[in-house]
């Protein structure tokens, strides 16, 4: 029965709307009649004059037709009884286990003709007996089995007994649950009629039955009778409410059941469903489907379709076989009318575009198979000539990679209209880009493909194509065989292709946010398979156009072109036993970029003063290998197509992006470089670039800049730390980093400090100012403050005026306040120019006149000129904590250059030059190695012996008593840096204590040094070392150590120094004797004052000690002339040794005296 409800009856009932109630039909209204009678009957909630008049309009209706009375009689029963008696009935059925209805079971005549009979009570008795037997039945939703039952299967009953129904569930709702009501009536043969007859009368029940029965259904809801039957039912409960259709739609897809039913609702009542586009609401769900980002739904779907193109019989009836017919339809009316090469109207171009995303999602993700008929009309499409726009260079781009993955071609007359199609995009490809005004079109594309099939990357092709159509579908290699014979033989050979990639117009503003098919991506390809080397052409310009031409947020694969670029010169290709490779960027071209650079243009001065300090000092530069990259590169730059581009734009600011690949061009040649001359024996016919030219490239500015937008760079700042931290380790120490951190806004704080509006400042200005500072201040220091608000590369114009008074600073009577802050503007502007303000302080400080400054490549090569500045930097410690600071800078840059030294110049290039000429044998690679290991340890170690030489008073100094002073000051700083370096390199501790220093510091320095405790790994092997001096040394250091660490281990060091000391005193002559122990005995003190346990050996040896040097002078003459011992047993002694023997026996005794105070009597230690 076929019977529906009207979608007015249902709205007029779900808003209980009078005016729509009462312009319904008898037909209409007849199946509402139920909730109508209840309604008039009940005593109303709302008492409003409107519902009043509503209500009486009602009646009015109700008393015209004669079946009301019927329903009237059904509400006269008495509904409490009667489920008393149902609920008797389940009971009883329960016990006897009983498969067949107790009520009706007896029945004679048939249950309709009983029906037909019965008064109302008896009637209600009926139909809620079958119902509930039904529903005791359902064990599980799923289980599905029909229940044959005349009472509902007889059609003229019926709207009767749906009357009944209605009736019983409305009154017994306990009895009766909609939702097991719902699922029982699927199972009789008129079930869905009595289902939406039900809900009509209970419309606030829409949704939960809807939901119930949806969630209760089969994932494949059309292989069973009972998916059937529930989807039937829930179509006729969505064309009564079509408002909910898309929503009982969407639960479908929420639980992933009843798929059938989804694309029936689709069909059903989204075909009107439109959006801007023209795109229909079917083609958006069922894209939506197969592209989901949920796996569960794309299987579900999937799952779906491949079932349905099973079932060979009755395919009709299947609803994939309805939405194909219905999308061959939708292609029928966008398709042109003379098939192949149409004019595609600009208004079905996104339509189209939408088509063809979901056939290739229909034939990959889903796996259904194309009808002849399909791939005659989709061949027709991709071949379609759309106009130049955006969605037109869209939907090229989209058919073209549905050619790809998706068979087509079956004849020769499809191939040549899809060869043909491919030539026009070739020709017309320059004008869409230009028409369209889109940067990434086909004409990328295509050329990117050609390039994959040439070097037969078939699986890149495949990527590609599921790129492009953003989705992941299985396209198998072989398939492409067609497809590539055609772009490889008849369309793109590989010469043209290559030749092709140099003329293509570079992308202006190229980063992150264009998506698409670029030039860069065909030209970063051909790179990789080294086609422009192969057939000689030069992409070197191309390239440099394209990295002038990018922007912020960098994109992913400038980064890889600029690699791969490096690669193509460093390592040549072999062909034709030709070595070919492409040329790197001249230096002229590198400076170009950086001149737009705003550090650049401030130091551009300096750049021309410092070149001309060099060239007349005529000094060697520093270099890795034999000659420079200026001379075997260098061209006409007056002539640079290249330069004159960037010329053009010299105005304007290149921005950041171009400069920080350009630096990282060079730090990666720099580096392949190196590796390919260690493995290829020094033999590339090009060379380092100069360090004049690294000396202008401001890498520390660029490197900054990076950091601070991380997130525009994240593809290209770790590349670039990475080989700065191999080639250029003093731009990369981490406490200067540090530091940066705490001077990246030092405007908050004198903003606090100075809250008045500052003086306008100029280097004029601010050089008398600090020649006046010690008479005035205050005038310095409002100057000094402006220039802390300026950013660092604004302060360059300011560096020679800050460095040139730092001699001036070092003056007595400077205000510490001044010096401070001159030094934190010094840091400031390290941040932008560090290795050139480096140099510029080295020179000044140094205060001697010299014919020549030194250069950065002097001081690399001997760190050490740093510590030969005047020594009131030794006293003024905002200025040593700078220099200390320069120092390590250059010790890394020192270890950086040998080590690039030593790759420059392996010893395979040296063995060939020696098998050549037959000359001295060389170094080998290990022995150069040692040298360097030698070398660095030398160096840093007399940077320690100095740093630790001023810690103690100069001559003549006159020092303070009091804690806070120069010399404490100097002590803490110095302290702090040989903590750092002893922590990085702890083989350096055990060099410097080998080699002593002054007694004096070491107070200072097991106090100031926390990692000096590591000395008691190697103190044993000090105390054996054949020299007195150092054995000595040694002891002072054990009981230094164990007064701060008071560990096991010091324990067993201090009693093994008690042990050499014993040893000794039976050894060393008398001469040596006092020398020797005078100055340890307060180290007995403090090894007693730490170590209790170890009295008994201390004082052991004093008694030893003591009792040599009595018995040495009872040997000896009394001072009367007289002797105490026989003349064969007399010793002849010196004035000298006597009185050595005589002090050390007071300090023998005096020590007695200190460790009973210090160590046995002391209550602290007890």
């Amino acid at each position: 029965m076929d019977k529906k409800v009207s979608m007015k009856s249902f709205e007029a009932i779900q808003s209980v709307d009078v005016d729509k109630l009462v312009s319904l039909s008898e037909a209409e209204l007849r199946p509402i009649l139920p909730a109508l009678v209840r309604m008039s009957l009940c005593a109303p909630l709302d008492v409003s004059k409107r519902w009043i008049e509503g209500r009486k309009q009602l009646l009015r209706i109700l008393s015209g037709l004669e079946v009301v009375n019927s329903i009237v009689a059904l509400l006269s029963v008495d509904f409490s009884a009667l489920e008393q008696d149902a609920r008797k009935e389940l009971q009883m059925r329960q016990k006897l286990g009983s498969n067949e209805n107790l009520l009706t079971s007896a029945i004679q005549h048939g249950l309709a003709l009983e029906f037909e009979r019965s008064d109302a009570a008896r009637r209600l008795r009926l139909v809620i007996s079958e119902v509930l037997f039904i529903i005791s039945h359902i064990r599980d939703p799923t289980d599905f089995v029909q229940r044959p039952c005349e009472l509902f299967e007889t059609a003229v009953y019926l709207e009767e007994v749906s009357d009944v129904l209605c009736i019983a569930q409305a009154e017994l709702p306990n009895l009766l649950p909609i939702e097991k009501v719902a699922e029982a009536l699927l199972r009789v043969k008129y079930g869905s009629f009595l289902l939406c007859q039900l809900v009509v009368n209970v419309p606030d029940c829409y949704y939960e039955v809807c939901r119930y029965l949806i969630v209760n259904g089969e994932k494949q809801d059309e292989e069973t009778l009972g998916g059937r039957r529930r989807g039937h039912a829930l179509r006729m409960l969505a064309s009564m409410n079509p408002k909910q259709a898309l929503t009982i739609r969407a639960l479908t897809v929420e639980e992933c059941r009843m798929s059938g039913l989804a694309v029936a609702l689709s069909l059903d009542h989204g075909k009107q469903v439109t959006t801007c586009n023209g795109v229909n609401d079917v083609i958006s769900f069922i894209s939506g489907l197969l592209l989901s980002n949920n796996a569960s739904v794309r299987n579900w779907f999937s799952i779906y379709v491949r079932n349905a193109q099973k079932k060979k019989s009755n395919t009709s009836s299947s609803m994939l076989y309805s939405l194909k017919q219905y999308l061959l339809e939708e292609l029928a009316v966008i398709i042109p009318s003379q098939g192949f090469h149409g004019k595609l109207s600009d208004e079905h171009v996104v339509k189209a575009s939408a088509l063809i995303r979901l056939y290739c999602a229909l034939k990959g993700i889903a796996g259904m198979k194309f009808s002849t008929e399909e791939n005659t009309q989709l061949l027709y499409l991709v071949t379609c000539h759309p106009l130049p726009s955006a969605a037109g260079v869209r939907f090229v781009s989209l058919a073209l990679c549905m050619l790809l993955a998706c068979q087509f071609l079956q004849n020769p007359e499809e191939t040549q209209a899809v060869s043909e199609w491919i030539q026009w995009l070739v020709k017309e490809g320059a004008d869409f880009e230009s028409t369209s005004g889109v940067r990434a079109s086909f004409s990328e594309m295509l050329l990117l493909m050609a390039i994959h099939f040439h070097a037969n990357q078939l699986q890149a092709v495949v990527d590609l194509v599921c790129s492009t159509l953003a989705m992941k579908i299985p396209v198998r290699p072989n398939s492409l065989s067609r497809m590539r014979i055609m772009f490889t033989q008849e369309i793109f050979t590989e010469e043209v292709v290559t030749a092709h990639a140099v003329t293509v117009a570079v992308t202006s503003d190229l980063s992150a946010d264009i998506t698409g098919f670029l030039p860069v991506h065909c030209v970063y390809q051909l790179l990789k398979s080294r086609a422009f080397a192969k057939y000689q052409v030069q992409i070197k310009e191309w390239i440099y156009k394209q990295i002038c031409a990018s922007v912020a947020p960098i994109h992913s694969l400038l980064p890889g072109l600029v690699e791969v670029f490096v690669n193509t010169i460093i390592y040549p290709t072999r062909s034709g036993g030709k070595s070919l490779s492409n040329q790197p960027f001249t230096k002229a071209e590198i400076l170009a970029v950086f001149k737009s650079s705003s550090v650049y243009l401030s130091s551009k001065s300096r750049d021309k003063e410092l070149t001309k300090d060099l060239s007349l000092r005529g000094k060697p530069k520093l270099k890795d290998n034999t000659g420079s990259i200026d001379e075997p590169m260098e061209t006409d730059d007056s002539e640079s197509p290249v330069l004159d581009a960037v010329q053009k734009s010299s105005n304007e600011d290149l921005g950041l992006t171009p400069q920080l690949l350009t630096l990282y061009y060079i730090l990666l040649y720099e580096d392949c470089l190196l590796s390919h001359k260690k493995a290829a024996g020094n033999v590339n016919k090009y060379s380092s670039y100069s360090t004049d030219l690294m000396t202008q490239v401001p890498i520390k500015y660029l490197l900054h800049s990076a950091q601070q937008n991380q997130k525009a760079y994240s593809g290209l700042y770790p590349s670039i730390l990475r080989l700065l931290a191999t080639h250029y380790p003093h731009l990369c120490l981490v406490e200067n980093w540090l530091s940066e951190e705490l001077i990246d806004s030092p405007a908050v704080v004198h903003r606090l400090v100075y809250p008045h509006s500052l003086p306008i400042c100029s280097p004029q200005r601010l050089h008398k100012a600090l020649l006046a500072c010690r008479e005035d201040s205050s005038t310095v220091l409002q100057l000094l403050a402006r220039l802390s608000h300026l950013p660092a590369h604004r302060l360059m114009t300011y560096a020679e005026v800050i460095v040139d008074s730092l001699q001036f600073l070092l003056e007595p009577d400077v205000p510490r306040k001044v010096i401070t802050m001159v030094m934190t503007l010094w840091r400031h502007l390290s941040t932008v120019m560090p290795r050139r303000l480096r140099v510029m302080t080295v020179n000044i400080l140094e205060g001697k006149s010299q014919l020549s400054p030194y250069s950065e490549e002097d001081i690399i090569l001997d760190p050490l000129i740093v510590l030969r500045c005047n020594t009131r930097v030794y006293r003024c410690c905002p200025i040593l904590e700078v220099v200390i600071q320069m120092l390590t800078a250059f010790l890394a840059a020192s270890r950086a250059f040998l080590s690039t030294h030593l790759l420059a110049n392996s010893s395979t290039s040296s063995s060939k030059k020696q098998d050549l000429f037959n000359i001295t044998p060389m170094c080998t690679d290990q022995e150069k190695e040692e040298l360097k290991i030698a070398l660095l340890a030398a160096q840093e170690s007399t940077a320690v012996q100095i740093l630790l030489e001023i810690c103690l008073p100069f001559e003549g100094e006159q020092r303070d008593g009091g804690m806070l002073n120069a010399i404490r000051e100097v002590q803490c700083l110095v302290c702090s840096q040989l903590h750092q370096i002893f922590i990085s390199d702890p083989a350096l501790v055990k060099l410097v204590h080998f080699q002593g220093y002054p007694s004096e510091l070491l107070p200072v320095t097991v106090a100031g040094i926390p990692s000096i405790h590591i000395c008691l790994d190697f103190i044993p092997e000090l105390l054996s070392q054949p020299q007195i001096e150092k054995q000595a040394f040694a002891v002072e250091l054990v009981s230094h150590i164990c007064q701060h660490y008071a560990l096991p281990k010091s324990l067993s060091v201090a009693r093994l120094a008690i042990n050499i000391l014993l040893t000794h005193l039976t050894v060393l002559p008398g001469d040596e004797r006092g020398k020797f122990f005078a100055p340890l005995l307060p180290s007995l003190v403090r090894i007693a004052r730490a170590f209790p346990p170890l009295y008994d050996d201390i004082t052991s040896f004093l008694v030893q000690l003591g009792q040599v040097c009595q018995a040495s002078l009872a040997t000896n003459q009394k001072s009367d002339g007289s002797t105490i011992l026989s003349p064969k047993f007399r010793k002849t002694s010196t004035r000298s040794e006597l009185d050595d023997d005589r002090e050390l026996t007071r300090l023998t005794e005096l020590t007695f005296v200190e460790i009973l105070h210090q160590a046995v009597l002391n209550k602290d230690i007890f």
